[in-house]
């Protein structure tokens, strides 16, 4: 069996296990993430730590100075799919397995790493673990972070033992990296359309992420005229539209990923209104041209500047031209920490993720992963 068979085989368990449920910071993700942890600790040679940001590795030391570092991330978005994120922990872990299973280390070490909530799910912020292991976390910004029943970013953090006072060491891995790779489905529809089942990545968009808050006057629906409503889903409606015709002019994407009315019942005029606005865009210049004509006043909740990889790094791995990366990944952390980073996509059905519908063929599975571990391998001087 090969890595990519049994990479697919442990990935459909695992949804099978705990498929759509595995949202950073809950119970369910870190049963899963032990259950890993417990799995490559096993394997002959490597140890598993966790780092003070909450991020997972498991490490083969090779007979030279330096590692090769894969992965990706366990947790999910809510209703989530069986590939993304996933995917990139469980084809590096077979890249791991077989080098450990070898009489000899490699000349260089491999890490595989577990990402803590790189979905950013519940508090809104992508990226928190590998953000804070790459020196880019904003740790007072990231104190402020509220989920959708109130609760503080610090305290979940806290229940998972991760402290933001006390980070130290996160970064140590940094200067240890001679590379870092990662595997992920597209979550779109390019590489379906172009008959192509893997493809290197060229880097990803960059991101501003806003929470809007608009506020009104409540009034009573059937009692308050229509010329005499200061009504903040009117003023809502016509953000997300400058926000849609901004993105379509200038070339970038808008999305506004939720909407809430205050009180939010169907008699009355709700007094205040709340959105998220995720714009994104190829050219730093463009995106901060987007945020301009769409943001006003906002509480900023993330955002990431445009990120090159080095495609060059997986370049016999697939064939054909890079993708740019819609989605953001770990790997854009990586990138702007200075290790040299690179990523393969494989083809996604119908380009559905985020998504109990997201799907691969399994064939593009097993080629992916197979492909991740012959870069990982050829990285590592195997």
């Amino acid at each position: 069996m090969s890595g990519g068979e049994r990479a697919l085989r442990a990935l459909r368990e695992l949804d099978e296990r705990s498929g759509g449920r595995r949202v950073a910071w809950t119970d369910t993700w870190a049963e899963e993430r032990a259950r890993w942890a417990e799995e490559v600790a096993a394997f002959p040679g490597v140890t598993v730590s966790t780092d003070r940001a909450g991020n997972q590795w498991a490490t083969l030391p090779g007979r030279e100075p330096g590692n090769v570092v894969a992965g990706s991330h366990l947790d999910c978005v809510p209703n989530g799919g069986w590939l993304d994120g996933c995917l990139g922990v469980l084809g590096a872990t077979e890249a791991l397995r077989e080098l450990a299973g070898r009489p000899e280390h490699p000349r260089y070490g491999l890490a595989v790493v577990d990402w803590a909530d790189e979905e950013g799910a519940r508090f809104g912020h992508s990226l928190l673990g590998s953000s804070a292991a790459c020196g880019l976390l904003d740790v007072e910004q990231a104190r402020t972070l509220r989920d959708a029943d109130g609760t503080l970013l610090p305290d979940a953090l806290a229940e998972h033992g991760v402290d933001l006072d006390h980070l130290d060491g996160v970064t140590d891995w940094i200067p240890d990296a001679r590379a870092y790779v990662e595997l992920h489905i597209e979550q779109g529809p390019v590489l379906e359309r172009e008959g192509r089942a893997l493809a290197p990545v060229s880097g990803c968009l960059g991101v501003r992420r806003h929470r809007v808050v608009i506020q009104g006057r409540e009034a009573h629906a059937g009692a308050s005229p229509m010329d005499d409503r200061d009504d903040p889903v009117v003023a809502a409606s016509q953000l997300v539209l400058r926000a849609t015709e901004a993105a379509v002019e200038l070339g970038g994407l808008a999305t506004i990923g939720s909407i809430r009315a205050y009180p939010g019942t169907p008699t009355a005029v709700a007094g205040r209104c709340e959105l998220t606005v995720d714009l994104r865009h190829p050219d730093l210049a463009g995106l901060q041209e987007l945020e301009r004509r769409v943001i006003g006043d906002s509480e900023p909740l993330w955002s990431i500047d445009p990120i090159a990889f080095e495609a060059a790094l997986v370049a016999g791995a697939a064939a054909g031209a890079p993708l740019v990366s819609g989605p953001l990944h770990d790997a854009a952390a990586c990138a702007r920490a200075g290790v040299p980073t690179a990523m393969l996509f494989i083809r996604s059905r119908g380009g559905v993720s985020h998504s109990r519908e997201e799907d691969s063929d399994e064939a593009d599975v097993i080629a992916g992963v197979d492909a991740l571990v012959r870069v990982v391998h050829g990285l590592a001087g195997d």
